[in-house]
């Protein structure tokens, strides 16, 4: 990683931009897969496959038999381990539900908020070198809780963990879609798949802007995306192969990928280079994280002040915190997608199975943006009773703003009451 020492403040926005994507011209790309989708339906589904993959459909759907023999297919010590996650997972997002409240705000007037699901969702997990059946869980766990009546998955990969992961949570209706098209298939509904109101999941360059694409057409989307990334502030207190190990776990994810390693100690700095370039060397995916380590830098700053400050404006999609008083530090983030405290609390531990869910937002939008939970999953839908004496406590309030906006008919529908 390249090292840079005390950083004038001036400099901090061109060091902490994320490598650029020229999205206008997957856009490009991308547009005419949405429109054929959408005009042909399943038809344009089996071209697109049989082009970009190579594979010809003759069912778009899952067949049942190979969801239920996927279990069979897993080592009973996966099985154990996606079933811990499972309990942990539900533990975390069950715990998320609030009751309504109901509120008298002046007397005969009763407000309240209540939360449902949203009626079709649509999750999206993606072929490539790695099966996210993590994301199955990330995502239909707190759709089942939330009471989504209806929860479709499309990918293009038949992985049993995928399967088994996807059984569990309750989803039962799998197709056999990967890619843009599988986006627009759950946005625009085919003969053969159903529409959705909201998609959910992870995937290319392609995939991305194909979200994005059909949420100016109105489907809801869990966040804007951009590749994964990490930051982790280190002092002294830090293990540098703890780091290092955080650091590699991140890149392995892909070439455009971002790591970011912000510390108070050189010496630190120093020797999780040295524990980079040694693990490095084990990794099976060691291409790609050495790819996505051109990307990535280390700060050396003088002060945590600075390196808060810092590490607000990256607003990191997750952000490690190997420093010794890591838990009062993370009182003064306010921006970061995920916090993670403390040498034993690695980002594999959210991705997989701690609780929290892994679903965050990315490229500094977690600025604004929450990670998904079970809020992301429901609509909240407010609610209010007037009785009669509340209308007479009220009407006039009403009725006085209403004329001052010279809408009339909003004024009469209170005079009317009043006056029966």
């Amino acid at each position: 990683m390249k090292i840079i020492k005390f950083p004038d403040s001036s400099a901090y926005k061109a060091i902490l931009t994320r490598p650029v994507q020229d999205i206008s011209v997957i856009e490009q790309r991308v547009t005419p897969i949405l429109q054929k989708v959408k005009a042909e339906g399943d038809a344009a589904i089996r071209a697109f496959a049989l082009q970009f993959d190579k594979t010809v459909l003759d069912s778009l759907e899952m067949p049942e038999e190979s969801v239920k023999k996927a279990e069979s297919q897993l080592s009973d010590e996966l099985l154990k381990a996606i079933n811990q996650a499972y309990i942990n997972i539900y533990r975390f997002h069950e715990a998320q539900k609030q009751a309504p409240e109901k509120i008298e705000t002046m007397e005969g007037v009763t407000c309240w908020r209540k939360s449902v699901g949203i009626d079709k969702v649509g999750v999206y997990i993606p072929g490539g070198t790695a099966p996210l059946f993590s994301t199955v869980l990330m995502l239909g766990i707190p759709a089942k809780i939330a009471g989504c009546n209806e929860v479709v998955l499309c990918t293009p990969s038949d992985h049993p963990a995928i399967l088994y992961a996807a059984r569990l949570c309750g989803i039962t209706r799998i197709f056999r879609i990967g890619g843009a098209q599988a986006i627009a298939a759950m946005a625009y509904g085919t003969e053969t798949v159903p529409q959705v109101y909201k998609i959910f999941g992870p995937g290319n360059q392609y995939v991305t802007a194909a979200k994005m694409l059909v949420n100016k057409e109105g489907i809801a989307i869990d966040m804007p995306a951009g590749p994964s990334e990490v930051a982790v502030y280190a002092d002294d207190s830090a293990n540098p192969a703890f780091v290092a190990a955080d650091l590699l776990s991140q890149a392995e994810h892909g070439i455009d990928s971002q790591v970011l390693l912000v510390s108070t100690s050189e010496k630190l700095i120093e020797a999780t280079n040295q524990e980079l370039e040694k693990q490095l060397k084990a990794l099976p995916r060691a291409e790609f994280a050495a790819k996505a380590l051109e990307n990535s830098q280390a700060i050396l700053v003088e002060n945590e002040s600075v390196a808060l400050e810092m590490l607000n404006q990256y607003a990191a999609e997750h952000l490690i915190l190997s420093v010794e008083n890591a838990e009062e530090v993370s009182e003064k983030i306010y921006n970061a997608g995920s916090i993670f405290l403390g040498n034993y609390t690695p980002e594999s531990a959210g991705d997989y199975a701690s609780g929290t869910n892994h679903t965050l937002p990315t490229n500094g939008y977690a600025r604004a943006y929450s990670g998904v939970s079970l809020d992301t999953f429901v609509k909240k839908i407010t609610v209010q009773h007037i009785t009669r004496e509340g209308i007479h406590h009220l009407g006039q309030t009403i009725i006085e703003m209403a004329q001052a906006e010279s809408l009339e008919a909003h004024a009469n529908a209170v005079r009317v009451r009043l006056q029966s």
